[in-house]
C-alpha cells in the first residue's frame, strides 16, 4: 500500500492543506494550472469538438528552449499528430501497462523511461499516476490526464493527445506495440509539468521515481555497498520500492557509450527483479535498457550457456526470454562489478536490513535561501552561514530494535531544491546543496530563536550529509540520541536564491518545525511579534528613538562604510526590539538592500519606522490582547513609509 506519512506536520503549505479540506493529497489532486480534467472533457463532449491545450500547446516552445527551440533545425520537420492520424485503432494500453511499454526516443530521458518502467511493476502505483478511465473510444475528447507528486502536493495534469511526430512516427517515447500510447502521453504530461520536452533532457532516476510516489529515496555506491545489498534490494521489490542503476562515466562527452559488454555507461537502468536459483544457489539480478534494446552479452544473457543448466519451469518462472527488448539477467556478482550505483526509492523508510515493517512519521518544511538575507551557504562561510533557514528537530523516543545494539533514535533527511528544471530556459542549473545537524544544549530546550553565528561558531555539527551535491534532492540516514537539534539546509555556495522542501522521516516520534513556527495567524506570518511584547525604541520620543537607532546601526557598521551588510539587517532589528519571522526578513532585504546587499542609515530608518507603524496598527485593533485581529476589506491599509 502507498505510504500516509502521519506525524507532526508544520509547514505553512501542510497547515494551509488541512485547511483546503484535503486538497493537494491522494484523494484530491491540486488542478495544475486550474484545470479540471472532467469538466474539460465534458465540454469537449458537449460542443463535439477536441481539446486543445492552450497552456501547453502544440507549438515550438513545448518542444523546447535551445536544442529543440525556435532555432533548432530539428524541430522544423516535426508533426504534433493524434494518435487516430498516426495509426488505425489507437488504444491507450494494450494487454495491461508494462515495461515493454517504455521504448526511448530522440530526447535523453532515459532517466525518467527507467522510472516508469519501475512503475509499471505495481499496479497500485502505476495507475495511480496513470488514471485508467481514459481511453480513444468511449468518452473520447482528446483529453487525457496524470497525476504526480510534486514538492509536498498531488497535482492532476491535464493535456491533450497531439504528440510531436517526424515522418509519422513518434519522436520522443513510444510503445513496441504502434497502437498504444499510455506512455507517450505520460511522457507529455510530465514535460507540461516542467515547462517542456526539452526541460527533461539529462536528469537522475529519482527524480521521477519521488514523483511517481512521494516516497524518499536512499542512495547506494557499489564500492561502498553493505554486505546485506542483495537482500536489500529483494526486500525493496518485495515492498514495492521502485529501484534504478547506473554506470558513471569519468569522461562527459563519453555518456552513453557501449562497453564491449554491451552495457551503457553514463545510462539509466531500471531493476525489475531479484531472484536466486534455487538449485545452484546462483543469485540473479534483472535490468532493463529505456532503449528497448542493447543488452548485457555476459553470462546469464539472454542466449548464455548458463540457461542451459536451469529446467524449463525455472525458465518460465523467471521469464526467461530470448529477444532484443532492452531487459535481461545477469549474476549479482556481475551486477556488483559492472553498475557504479543504485538507487531505492522507497514508500516508507522502512529499515530494509530487517524483517519488520516500521511505523514512520514524516514532517514536510518549506523553504528558501534569499540572496542577502538567508543564502549563507555552508560552512566554509561562517560570517553568514547562521543566516540560513534553521529547523529544529526534537527526537522524542529510541528505536525498539536498535541495530548492532547501538542505541539512538533513527531518523532520515530528504533535503529537495525546488523548479530548477522548470527554470532551465531561464539559464538555471541545480544548486550543489547539502545540510548540517547541530545538537542543541539542554539549558537552550524549548528556546525558538534563530541560532547565532557564535553557535556555530563554538560547536561542531553533530551529523552532516555525506556531500554537498548539484542532485534535485540529498537524503541521508542518521541515528541520533534523544534530544534537540537545529537542521541547517544549505546552498554550497553563498548568495544562491531558491527554494526548497525538508522532509524529516523517522521511526518513532518526532517533532520538527522552523524557528518561526509559533507565528501561525495571518498577521503574525508577515510581521512577526514585538519581541516580549515590549515597547520599541521608536515608541519614545522621536529624537531619542533616532539616536538609539543610530547606536544600533554604528554598532553593525563596523568598517565605518556608512552601510551595514543585509545578513547583519536580523539582528539589527533584534536589537531595535522586533522578533520577526523568515518571510519578513526576506521582504526587508528584498526592499532596502542594494545591489552590493548593504543597507544605508536611511533605509534602516525607514525600515524601521515602518515596523513601528505596523505594530502600532495591529496592537490598536488587538484590543484583548491575545495576538489576533479580524479585518475586513475596508479595514486593510498598505502602509507606506
Amino acid at each position: 500500500m502507498p505510504y500516509t506519512p502521519s506525524g507532526f506536520f508544520c509547514d505553512r503549505l501542510i497547515r494551509e492543506r488541512e485547511r483546503r479540506d484535503g486538497e493537494g493529497s491522494l484523494n484530491k489532486p491540486l488542478r495544475f494550472n486550474g484545470q479540471d480534467f472532467n469538466t474539460l472533457r465534458q465540454e469537449c463532449l458537449q460542443r463535439k469538438s477536441l481539446f486543445e491545450d492552450d497552456s501547453f500547446p502544440a507549438t515550438v516552445e513545448s518542444l523546447g528552449f535551445k536544442e529543440l527551440g525556435h532555432k533548432s533545425n530539428k524541430v522544423k520537420n516535426i508533426v504534433w499528430k493524434r494518435p487516430k492520424e498516426i495509426c488505425e485503432n489507437p488504444q491507450f494500453i494494450v494487454g495491461g501497462a508494462s515495461r515493454t511499454d517504455i521504448c526511448q526516443g530522440d530526447l535523453g530521458d532515459c532517466w525518467l523511461l527507467a522510472a516508469i518502467a519501475c512503475l509499471t511493476l505495481n499496479e497500485k502505483l502505476l495507475y495511480r499516476v496513470v488514471p485508467q478511465e481514459q481511453s480513444f473510444s468511449e468518452g473520447y475528447g482528446g483529453i487525457f490526464h496524470f497525476q504526480f507528486w510534486r514538492y509536498g502536493d498531488w497535482v492532476d495534469v491535464v493535456i491533450d493527445d497531439r504528440i510531436p511526430t517526424f515522418n509519422n512516427q513518434l519522436v520522443f517515447t513510444k510503445s513496441a506495440e504502434r497502437n498504444e500510447f499510455w506512455s507517450a502521453l505520460l511522457e507529455k504530461a510530465y514535460a507540461k509539468l516542467h515547462g517542456s520536452y526539452e526541460a527533461l533532457k539529462g536528469g537522475n532516476t529519482t527524480e521521477a521515481m519521488e514523483d511517481f510516489t512521494g516516497g524518499v529515496t536512499e542512495f547506494y555506491e557499489m564500492k561502498e555497498a553493505p554486505k546485506e545489498l542483495y537482500k536489500i534490494m529483494k526486500k525493496a521489490l518485495e515492498r514495492g520500492s521502485l529501484m534504478g542503476c547506473s554506470i558513471d562515466s569519468l569522461v562527459p562527452a563519453r555518456f552513453e557509450t557501449r562497453t564491449v559488454t554491451g552495457l551503457v555507461k553514463g545510462h539509466a537502468y531500471s531493476v525489475t527483479a531479484v531472484e536466486e536459483h534455487k538449485e545452484s544457489k546462483v543469485r540473479l539480478v534483472r535490468l532493463r535498457n529505456p532503449w528497448g534494446q542493447v543488452e548485457w552479452n555476459g553470462p546469464w544473457s539472454d542466449n548464455s550457456k548458463e540457461w542451459a543448466t536451469l529446467s524449463k519451469s525455472e525458465k518460465e518462472k523467471l521469464q526467461h526470454q530470448s529477444a532484443e527488448d532492452g531487459e535481461f539477467w545477469m549474476s549479482f556478482e556481475d551486477f556488483k562489478k559492472n553498475y557504479t550505483k543504485i538507487e531505492i526509492c522507497n514508500l516508507t523508510p522502512d529499515a530494509l536490513e530487517d524483517d519488520k515493517i516500521h511505523k514512520w512519521t514524516v514532517s514536510v518544511n518549506e523553504g528558501r535561501w534569499v540572496r542577502g538575507c538567508s543564502a549563507g551557504g555552508c560552512r566554509n562561510y561562517p560570517d553568514t552561514f547562521w543566516t540560513n533557514p534553521q529547523y529544529r528537530l526534537r527526537l522524542l523516543e529510541e528505536d525498539d530494535d536498535p541495530e548492532d545494539n547501538e542505541v539512538g533514535c533513527t531518523f532520515v533527511v530528504a533535503l529537495m531544491q525546488k523548479n530548477r528544471r522548470k527554470e532551465r530556459k531561464m539559464g538555471a542549473n541545480l544548486f550543489t546543496i547539502g545540510f548540517a545537524i547541530y545538537e542543541v544544549s539542554s539549558s537552550m530546550h524549548g528556546n525558538k530563536q534563530h541560532m547565532q553565528k557564535d553557535f556555530f561558531l563554538f560547536n561542531s555539527s553533530k551529523a552532516r550529509c555525506k556531500s554537498y551535491i548539484n542532485l534535485r534532492e540529498v537524503t541521508q540516514r542518521f541515528r541520533l540520541s534523544p534530544g534537540e537539534y537545529v537542521i541547517v539546509p544549505s546552498t554550497y555556495e553563498p548568495h544562491q536564491e531558491g527554494e526548497f522542501i525538508l522532509r524529516v522521516f523517522s521511526e518513532k516520534r518526532n517533532t520538527s518545525d522552523e524557528e518561526d513556527q509559533q507565528f501561525r495567524t495571518i498577521f503574525q506570518e508577515i510581521a512577526g511579534e514585538v519581541k516580549c511584547r515590549q515597547v520599541s525604541i521608536l515608541r519614545k520620543a522621536d529624537g531619542a528613538a533616532v539616536v538609539l537607532a543610530a547606536g544600533i546601526f554604528q554598532h553593525y557598521n563596523a568598517d565605518q562604510s556608512g552601510s551595514i551588510n543585509s545578513y547583519e539587517m536580523r539582528n539589527a532589528v533584534n536589537d531595535a526590539g522586533f522578533r520577526l519571522n523568515n518571510q519578513l526578513y526576506d521582504i526587508i532585504t528584498m526592499r532596502y538592500a542594494n545591489e552590493s546587499m548593504n543597507i544605508d542609515f536611511d533605509s534602516f530608518i525607514s525600515c524601521l519606522v515602518r515596523l513601528e507603524a505596523m505594530f502600532r496598527a495591529f496592537q490598536a485593533f488587538d484590543q484583548d490582547g491575545d495576538g489576533t485581529i479580524r479585518l475586513s476589506v475596508l479595514e486593510v491599509r498598505t502602509p507606506t513609509t
